[in-house]
């Protein structure tokens, strides 16, 4: 018998079938436990309430686990080479104790440790956010990954973040004692150095060039101008290309004296560790979790109890 193949229209109401009986014995399903939880309730409420207890006791306020973020700046170390020197902290591995970061590890005082891509969406070296919803990617053009950022994340405790200065100071003393970045890093300090005099170079010479045009240019019979952005000048329309051009040299510059100020290290932090005020285990979360479990959990308990004797005559054929 030849087979027909089915085309896109048959193939939307198959899957619409499919959701639709899903949908059907979910809601059945669900009709089922109310059912139960009405008839045996002896049964299924006192396990709810047991979860929620249980829930309440974790998520105590001591037992609160907060998320910690901050964006690491790789002076001269690739992402590749960052990843390669982070990756015992992601994957948990057995430290030596010779690092600091190993002993908060071991008290569990920092935990779930992860990295997260910093997206620069105009392309002009200045982060815009970190994707920690993983939607952008390296071929992308519109979000583009930078090569000099990272984001890192761990968990902390509610009775640790006093000893978040402590703990980031680790981390980071850990991360900077990789013989391959600090190699990655001694050949990029001198480069930087290199770039950053170059900047400065060029911005005198156009500085030279637009006093050079005033001094020596004959402006006593020539009006004052004003050019799009609101910037007067005196003379003729000329000046307004060495304008621009200083415009863009100066905030270059800047960006290079901002990278030199701050590569003291193979890795740097822009901004110390902030703490996300939401916690990861909040209360109501638990609560609900919880009794959603709890209540699982007792209906399928009080079927069991009400079909004990079926139950049993089953597993003695």
């Amino acid at each position: 018998m030849e087979q027909r193949e089915m085309n896109f229209f048959e193939l939307c109401v198959a899957c619409g079938r499919l959701i639709g009986k899903a949908c059907k014995k979910c809601w059945l399903l669900l009709g089922r436990m109310v059912q139960t939880t009405f008839q045996l309730w002896w049964i299924v409420m006192p396990i709810i309430i047991l979860f929620v207890l249980a829930g309440l006791y974790y998520s105590r306020q001591e037992n609160l686990n907060y998320r910690v973020n901050a964006v690491a700046l790789l002076n001269g170390p690739t992402i590749q080479q960052f990843e390669q020197s982070f990756a015992p902290l992601f994957l948990g591995q057995q430290i030596s104790s010779d690092d600091t970061i190993a002993r908060y590890m071991q008290d569990e005082k920092a935990t779930c440790f992860a990295l997260y891509r910093v997206v620069d969406c105009k392309n002009d070296g200045i982060a815009d956010y970190v994707d920690f919803k993983g939607n952008s990617s390296p071929t992308d053009t519109t979000k583009v990954q930078m090569h000099d950022r990272i984001a890192i994340q761990f968990c902390v405790k509610e009775r640790n973040i006093n000893q978040l200065p402590e703990i980031e100071k680790a981390l980071l003393d850990y991360l900077n004692a990789n013989s391959i970045m600090q190699q990655s890093y001694a050949a990029y300090i001198p480069n930087l150095k290199n770039e950053v005099a170059f900047n400065h170079s060029q911005a005198v010479k156009l500085d030279s060039l637009t006093s050079q045009y005033y001094f020596n240019s004959n402006l006593g019979s020539k009006t004052l101008n004003a050019s799009g952005d609101g910037v007067a000048f005196v003379g003729d329309w000329k000046i307004k290309l060495f304008l621009n051009e200083i415009y863009k040299q100066q905030a270059h510059m800047q960006r290079g004296d901002y990278r030199l100020q701050l590569a003291t290290a193979p890795v740097v932090l822009e901004n110390h560790f902030a703490v996300d005020p939401k916690p990861v285990n909040g209360r109501n979360k638990c609560v609900v979790v919880c009794f959603l479990l709890g209540w699982i959990i007792g209906c399928a308990l009080a079927q069991t109890i009400r079909n004990r004797k079926s139950i049993l005559a089953w597993l003695r054929q």
